[in-house]
């Protein structure tokens, strides 16, 4: 998720393996200017994806620790962290889960406890002003979780999946599901969007609830395979006016689509090349990122051990509608909580390198003394990651700057050569929010 995502005014929630040593990749020295003590290292980074600045500054970072260097020591390596919605990929994989999710009505809870769910732990009363119907009306959570309830009820009784005889292509075409699919994608956006990340993240994974591990990884898998296939747009849910219920009609966005990114993915492989670890840190369920990080196919290579991410509660192997206990929100100051509990406690120092693009990523690109380089993609976002943007931008001309900021297109997903950002339907790129 977005950890990377938008909340409360704060932002939310393979490829060949031969692309390091080719179409990807150019060997880089390291710039004069880092002037290491030892041989440079061979550093894969693709120049027509990288800001020249920040390519030299990252060689650079990786000659001085690496393998290379005459100070590397392979009982103290160097380790970088990496979030990865919308910074290791493009987009959202739980955002994108959740509508393949509601798509196929991929769903294991009676109409009883997907009721209880819609409701657990959200705040009753009116969402934020933001979130009205059609016509004009700012809504609440008992409006749109009783609408919801008569829908699933209907798609419970009547879907083969679930348990009736109708096929999905026939359901798909009803009233009660395409108000279903408006409403639910439309609470997840209110829920996060008036109460936070700590209310809306553990709710939309709740949703999990009966499925076992293997059962969530598979459909993680083909969401992210048929995101893959599909164009990166802004889509449109509408409720239909022949069915107002109590909420009425209303109108809901997604940014459809997810791209591998890998300029990210050939940077893990050449940390690990030269003798780092590599690690990745997200407020998605954690085993839904895993499938993501860790299959080959798409290109990572990330070891399970090392992704860290949101957990549920279960029983054997069955998730429960529970968040872990004593596992923190791996989101802001949680991610820093996990990763001094985790690896420093373990390693005895911070990383030395940490990529993110959103608020849940500030405090972790910050929070270590040993971080020497902090990358922030660049999603023109304000807030508290806006901060970090600023203080790379005004470090522009500095020899060892703290933060660096990279730049991408929104349309294509593609890293670009410089700090600005392209967004999606814009036409002029912009260096901050």
């Amino acid at each position: 998720m977005q950890d990377s995502k938008s909340t409360n005014q704060q932002p939310r929630r393979g490829f060949l393996q031969g692309l390091v040593a080719t179409a990807a990749g150019v060997t880089l020295a390291a710039p004069a200017m880092a002037k290491p003590a030892a041989s440079p290292a061979t550093v894969h980074l693709d120049a027509a994806k990288w800001s020249p600045r920040n390519r030299e500054l990252v060689a650079a970072m990786i000659a001085r620790n690496g393998s290379a260097s005459k100070n590397y020591s392979a009982k103290r390596k160097p380790y970088a962290v990496f979030d990865w919605d919308n910074t290791s990929i493009m987009n959202d994989c739980e955002e994108a889960l959740l509508i393949y999710q509601i798509n196929h009505l991929a769903f294991k809870l009676t109409p009883a406890e997907f009721s209880a769910t819609i409701r657990q732990n959200v705040p009753v009363g009116n969402f934020t002003a933001d979130y009205k119907n059609a016509a004009g009306k700012v809504l609440d959570l008992e409006s749109i979780c009783t609408d919801l309830d008569s829908d699933y009820a209907y798609l419970h009784a009547n879907y083969k999946g679930l348990a009736g005889s109708r096929s999905l292509e026939e359901i798909m075409e009803t009233p009660q599901f395409q108000d279903f699919r408006a409403k639910l994608y439309f609470l997840y956006e209110a829920v996060n969007d008036t109460h936070g990340v700590n209310v809306g993240y553990p709710w939309v994974i709740y949703f999990f609830a009966n499925m076992t591990v293997a059962e969530v990884s598979a459909l993680a898998e083909a969401s992210n395979d048929a995101n893959l296939g599909m164009g990166l747009s802004k889509i449109k849910f509408t409720s239909p006016a022949s069915l107002p219920g109590v909420a009425g009609v209303i109108t809901t966005s997604h940014f459809q689509g997810i791209r591998l990114c890998t300029e990210v993915a050939t940077l893990m492989d050449t940390f690990r090349q030269n003798g780092f670890d590599v690690y990745v840190s997200t407020a998605s369920l954690e085993d839904v990122v895993a499938v993501f990080a860790t299959n080959p196919k798409y290109g990572y290579h990330v070891k399970r051990e090392n992704v860290l991410g949101l957990r549920l509660e279960q029983n054997g192997d069955v998730y429960k509608n529970a968040y872990r206990k004593d596992w923190p929100l791996n989101w802001g100051p949680g991610k820093t909580v996990v990763i001094k509990r985790e690896l420093v406690a373990k390693k005895g120092y911070g990383p030395i390198f940490v990529a993110g693009d959103s608020d849940g990523d500030y405090d972790m690109l910050r929070d270590f003394k040993e971080t020497e380089i902090g990358l922030v993609v660049n999603r023109l976002k304000k807030g508290k990651i806006g901060e970090l943007s600023k203080a790379a931008a005004d470090a522009a001309k500095e020899a060892n700057p703290r933060f660096l900021l990279q730049g991408r297109q929104e349309s294509t997903g593609n890293w670009l050569p410089v700090e600005t950002t392209l967004k999606l339907g814009k036409t002029a790129p912009a260096l901050l929010g």
